[in-house]
């Protein structure tokens, strides 16, 4: 539990760092398609960055929920390390999309955290009830967004485009990592 809760911790505190250290600072660090071989860093980074005080309140609020969701369900060390293993990899699955050029912030890592999350409840009886929410939850917002057709579109009500793909992706990769978490965590239970 505590593990998780210090992982969120860290990232709003990073989070807010790369704001600070203001809009200079975001082309080092947003992920780039043609650069991210020479920047690798911005696998990790680039969901620090955020385009507008309205968009990293909302994701610091997020994570704020998330830490305690994630302190309810029990969710341990097992479930930090999938989500530290899923957040760059949910960057890079941005390459399946060519119409995705450019990506910043936390919403691809949000999802994954999510979907660890869910994957925790899944294996874990006293947790194993609010699988089905998460489930359902995130497969009506991933169906209503359809990022298989749309992966970015412009949203007015944030005023820059929205890189669906990065939830989809943050999705898959978090269920991914979590599930495998999980299981590992049911063989090995003194972790």
């Amino acid at each position: 539990m505590k593990a998780w809760i210090t992982l969120c911790g860290v990232l709003a505190v990073a989070s807010v760092a790369a704001w600070a250290a203001g809009p200079a600072a975001a082309p080092l660090l947003q992920w780039d398609r043609t650069l991210w071989l020479q920047q690798p860093w911005t696998l990790w980074t680039a969901s620090l960055v955020h385009l507008s005080a309205a968009h990293l309140l909302g994701n610091l609020l997020t994570l704020g929920a998330l830490a305690v969701l994630g302190s309810s369900l029990g969710a341990g060390q097992a479930a930090t390390r999938a989500l530290i293993v899923a957040w760059p990899l949910g960057t890079l699955a941005l390459l399946a999309w060519p119409q995705v050029r450019q990506y910043s912030g936390m919403s691809g890592l949000i999802h994954a955290a999510v979907a660890v999350l869910w994957a925790h409840a899944v294996v874990h009886r006293r947790a194993y009830p609010l699988s089905f929410v998460l489930f359902v939850g995130m497969g009506i917002k991933l169906l209503s967004e359809h990022a298989w057709l749309t992966p970015v579109s412009f949203d007015p009500s944030w005023g820059f485009n929205v890189v669906y793909a990065a939830h989809l992706s943050g999705t898959l990769v978090g269920a991914a990592c979590g599930m495998a978490a999980a299981v590992w965590g049911l063989l090995r239970p003194s972790e």
